[in-house]
């Protein structure tokens, strides 16, 4: 978060709520829940209970020296003024490393650059190893030309619909290839490494992800959740392990963030094993998309698609004891009648169970794009900006938002000094913020269109109250 927050402002004698500025959108209303028990939550180094809500970065189209320019400081501003502390930038190993054993310092800078305006604004930043149907060798983002083996297999294109190019010949061996030859896996293990060194004392550096939507190649006569899960459990589970110890020797402290295949978004449960880490900062990170949806069609609330998927997805976390970030989600289209319940029915969800969510893409135009040309907010969208506890110290009790009230409820712990902080977003005509506690009680008027980050210092194991609600 920003060092500095603006006023301070004394309630009573046992807490402290202090405000920023800036914004542009008021929120939309949807239901929040408890999370599940069974799943932890993410926690930072000073033992506060982390949400995360943000969006993905990307510059896809660029390249080479030209890496990274469509991504401004204005991105970063514009999410902080709507209230978003996350972001999931998108890296490329084939920027990076286009030639073999020659890392480009000048994409190293560029990130480097980005990563500084991300922290001017108080946004945690997740770096996400990203590639599309593998990598440029296939008309795509990824991985480097020359770690694409494909054994002479065909590859036939189809720009109508991207995705089936992943059942290719060719880009599955590929990925048979970059799971198994140990000369690929040196040299991905060695980018991690060079990246965790790099970055891993980065103020605005949250966590690494190792490789974006990982697919594999399917066995004569196997269906394709059948591949999925195998393809985790025998070639994913061993990749997360060996860049994850990559990390680990240089880097004790980030998070380290892993992904199944896509194809749990048909609600199918992941194969992917036990994730070793010693310092257990694993983050189950799973995309959250439909295929229908994905082809334009709209929302189904009759379907039970995400009902589904949330009972496959919190499999995996309640058996290994780790935390749910959604690393993508959102449709690309946002207009139909029922995309109103789906985005409340998806973030309701995501409230039950998950610490947090980067939805695709912040970009300034019309598809996926969070925001028009203005920076505003696009339709439906507009519910992503809500009042949430990005840290809580202490034990969360309660958490609900619905009808433009917000109310949060914690146990304070005994690490004295350590505030709660909660995000305010834009409102066309402002909030009022209410902290009630043990002893004491204070009321904070927040003006319209601006951004609040209160932060609130309780008593050690005495239940502390915010609450949020529209003018």
């Amino acid at each position: 978060m920003r060092s500095t927050y603006g006023k301070s402002v004394v309630v009573g004698v046992s807490c402290a709520v202090l405000l920023s500025g800036g914004g542009l959108v008021a929120p939309a209303a949807y239901a929040v829940e408890k999370p599940v028990p069974a799943i932890p939550k993410l926690t930072d180094e000073q033992g506060r209970t982390l949400t995360l809500r943000g969006w993905n970065v990307e510059d896809k189209t660029n390249r080479g020296d030209d890496a990274l320019s469509a991504i401004t400081e204005k991105h970063f501003r514009d999410m902080s003024a709507q209230g978003f502390n996350f972001a999931r930038l998108l890296v490329f190993w084939d920027d990076l490393e286009a030639k073999r054993g020659q890392y480009s310092s000048t994409y190293l800078r560029k990130i480097d650059r980005v990563l500084d305006w991300a922290h001017r604004y108080g946004v945690k930043v997740l770096l996400d190893g990203h590639q599309d149907v593998f990598g440029p060798a296939f008309g795509h983002r990824g991985i480097p030309e020359w770690a694409t083996r494909t054994d002479g297999l065909p590859f036939t294109p189809n720009p109508d619909d991207w995705f089936s190019e992943y059942f290719q010949p060719a880009v599955q061996r590929a990925f048979t290839h970059l799971y198994e030859d140990k000369d690929l896996q040196k040299a991905q293990a060695a980018v991690w490494r060079l990246l965790a060194d790099r970055y891993g004392d980065h103020p605005a550096v949250f966590g690494y992800d190792f490789l974006n939507e990982p697919m594999g190649e399917l066995k004569e006569g196997e269906d394709l959740p059948t591949a999925a899960r195998r393809i985790e459990r025998d070639q994913v589970t061993p990749m997360h392990n060996r860049l994850a110890a990559a990390v680990r020797s240089v880097d004790a402290k980030k998070w380290l963030f892993v992904e199944p295949t896509p194809i749990v978004g048909e609600g199918v449960p992941t194969g992917l094993g036990r994730i070793k880490d010693p310092k257990r900062k694993v983050v189950y990170a799973p995309h959250f998309y439909n295929t229908a949806m994905e082809a334009g069609a709209d929302y189904d609330p009759t379907e039970g698609w995400i009902e589904r998927y949330e009972a496959a997805v919190t499999q995996y976390p309640k058996q290994y004891g780790v935390p749910v970030v959604v690393g993508e989600w959102g449709p690309l289209n946002n207009d139909g009648p029922n995309m109103g319940t789906f985005y409340r029915d998806a973030l309701a969800s995501f409230a039950r169970y998950s610490s947090g969510w980067a939805g695709y893409v912040w970009c300034y135009g019309g598809g996926y794009c969070a925001v028009d040309g203005a920076g505003k907010l696009r339709g439906h969208k507009q519910q992503t900006s809500a009042p949430y506890a990005a840290a809580v110290t202490g034990r969360v009790r309660g958490e609900t938002y619905a009808g433009g009230s917000y109310s949060l409820t914690y146990e304070g712990s005994r690490r004295g000094g350590v505030e709660t902080v909660v995000s305010v977003p834009p409102s066309a005509k402002g909030w009022r913020v209410r902290v009630t506690g043990w002893g004491w009680t204070g009321t904070r008027e927040v003006s319209a269109g601006r951004t609040e980050r209160v932060r609130v210092y309780g008593v050690p194991g005495k239940r502390v109250t915010v609450v949020v609600q529209k003018r």
